[in-house]
């Protein structure tokens, strides 16, 4: 059998070329490798406040987008967190099981907190039980991460240890998958920080859904230096991270990569129009996918009823292990 694999993204903000790239263009390469559980995380999505309407909306959208990128039926099972009540009610169980000190640790915590300092909210400290609680709950043996995520799956697999030792069987420890390329895109305007959904100018990042101009004109005025010299050096941290994006694009090597352009003008136009090309198949996709609700339905209600067994046995099991009538 196939080792399966878990992973989730939220509904908020647009898909950006840093999502597309440190993940989902992995899912779609690796997909006949393993056998794939991909979630909708919109619950995560409250812990800031999202008008109901277009929080409903973008899930949907995000359901059709990660279609268009190439996720397959026959390889992949995409579905939405909220319909498969065992999320929160696993996350219970796994909060009653992980120390506070621990919880307290949890770096993004402090980050959005600051971000949104008028709703600080229990939800927001206590959302990596809700995010081991989505990959437990499936027995993966896989999870592909960013590098700013190992600390919510080391939380995962810790919490996973100490139930199995303390109640017995019940949980896989789950192993990180992080791609050695494009498991970190950073913002085109700052490239001190990671590409974002949230934070950001209107030039930080590149939409899945962007134009060709807009693309153009978003990596011209993309962070570089003065050195007009084509050198993966991490200390140059705007050309390294537009270089990054290239060799996910192309594979090529980076030497090639290096002494393929003279300067950063005409590498900056190769690199929009190598985007734009990943890029317009998918937009062309979604346009079609978009306008089908009735078949988007369809996928998430057989994609739910294929994995739904799967909650439900790791639930009850973690249930009736605690003592839970």
């Amino acid at each position: 059998m196939k080792q399966r694999v878990f992973s989730g993204i939220q509904p908020t903000g647009n898909l950006h070329l840093g999502n597309y790239l440190g993940a989902i263009k992995n899912w779609v390469k690796n997909q006949e490798q393993y056998e794939n559980i991909y979630c909708i995380v919109n619950s995560h999505a409250i812990t800031v406040y999202q008008n109901p309407s277009e929080l409903q909306q973008k899930t949907f959208e995000l359901f059709a987008m990660l279609l268009a990128c190439g996720l397959d039926t026959r390889h992949s099972k995409l579905f939405i967190q909220s319909t498969i009540d065992y999320h929160p009610a696993l996350a219970w169980i796994l909060d009653c099981n992980i120390p506070m000190g621990e919880m307290s640790r949890m770096t993004q915590f402090k980050d959005k907190s600051q971000k949104n300092v008028k709703n600080v909210n229990v939800g927001l400290f206590n959302y990596p039980a809700l995010m081991a609680a989505d990959i437990l709950l499936y027995q993966s043996d896989y999870v592909p991460i960013g590098e700013d995520q190992k600390q919510h799956l080391e939380l995962a697999r810790n919490v996973a240890i100490r139930f199995n030792e303390k109640y017995g069987k019940c949980f896989k420890i789950p192993e990180p998958i992080i791609p050695k390329v494009g498991a970190r895109i950073m913002s085109l305007d700052n490239p001190e920080v990671k590409m974002s959904k949230s934070n950001g100018g209107k030039n930080s990042t590149i939409s899945l859904s962007d134009s060709k101009d807009v693309i153009i004109q978003k990596i011209k005025k993309a962070t570089t230096d003065s050195m007009n010299e084509l050198k993966f050096d991490k200390q140059r941290p705007g050309i390294y991270n537009l270089l990054c994006i290239y060799e996910c694009l192309t594979n090529k090597s980076r030497n090639d990569i290096e002494s393929s352009f003279k300067g950063y003008g005409d590498f900056k136009m190769a690199l929009a129009e190598i985007i734009f090309a990943e890029l317009k198949p998918i937009q062309e996709e979604y346009a079609k996918l978009i306008q089908e609700r009735g078949y988007i339905d369809e996928i998430i209600q057989q994609n739910e009823e294929c994995i739904r067994d799967i909650a439900r046995k790791t639930y009850n099991k973690a249930k009736s292990l605690v003592g839970l009538i």
